[in-house]
């Protein structure tokens, strides 16, 4: 008996015809091996993005000979122009009184003269001050071998006027000046008429016009009591010291 149409296994049943693939499934599967095949090539053929054009480098600009008076002393410093009057007075004249507290400007840590005005050290260049008379906390003292301390630095340490003592040289030059600024009659925001001398050194005055300057401590209150003292020609008498925090 011939087997040739039988399914193998099925008990003599004829075998089913193999099936054709159909035409659509052939050309799905010829556009996909093309795309496969062609897929290097168009990888290849893409344009690489342009690389951005290098920076320009310039060279440093070569440090220069600066000299400033400091303290009644010349200093001739090699700075960059860059290097700001904090940095050329702690890192080259080697004062380390003047303090970096913010760096920005913010603090009043740095605060020191320059002929006589404040300004914040670390806002302004060193080579901008050739030519000035600087004043920092070093040079407040009496110069001589004495050394004796100046009136409002004898109040700030007898009205305790500090704790940690990092703001204490800011604070310092800046109540110098402050004192300098009342004698000459200059106004502040909270004078009554600024088209007159203010009458007197009250303690809104002294605030405001030390608002520059802060004490991460808290110790405001006699900072206020040291510059009153000192307005008042007692900064160093003894009777003030239970003036003590009553600002």
């Amino acid at each position: 008996m011939s087997t040739d149409n039988k399914r193998p296994g099925s008990g003599g049943e004829p075998a089913d015809p193999p099936r054709q693939p159909s035409r659509r499934r052939f050309l799905q599967s010829a556009a996909a091996a093309a795309t496969v095949g062609a897929a290097p090539h168009l990888r290849a053929q893409t344009p690489n993005p342009a690389a951005p054009p290098a920076a320009e480098v310039r060279a440093p600009v070569p440090p220069r000979p600066v000299t400033l008076s400091v303290n009644g002393r010349a200093y001739t410093l090699q700075l960059e122009p860059r290097v700001t009057l904090l940095d050329a007075l702690r890192e080259y004249a080697g004062l380390m009184g003047t303090k970096k507290g913010c760096d920005r400007g913010q603090c009043g840590a740095c605060t020191v003269l320059a002929d006589g005005r404040r300004i914040n050290a670390c806002l302004t260049l060193a080579v901008m001050h050739e030519g000035e008379a600087i004043t920092t906390v070093e040079g407040l003292a009496t110069s001589g071998a004495s050394g004796a301390l100046s009136p409002l630095q004898r109040a700030f340490i007898e009205h305790d006027a500090f704790q940690c003592g990092y703001c204490t040289p800011g604070q310092l030059c800046s109540a110098t000046a402050l004192l300098n600024e009342f004698r000459n009659g200059t106004a502040s925001t909270v004078t009554a008429d600024v088209r007159r001398r203010p009458p007197q050194l009250s303690d809104d005055e002294i605030r405001e016009r030390m608002s520059g300057n802060i004490c991460r401590c808290g110790a405001y209150a006699n900072i206020v009591a040291a510059v009153r003292a000192t307005h008042d020609g007692a900064g160093s008498g003894s009777n003030n010291s239970n003036n003590n925090g009553n600002a």
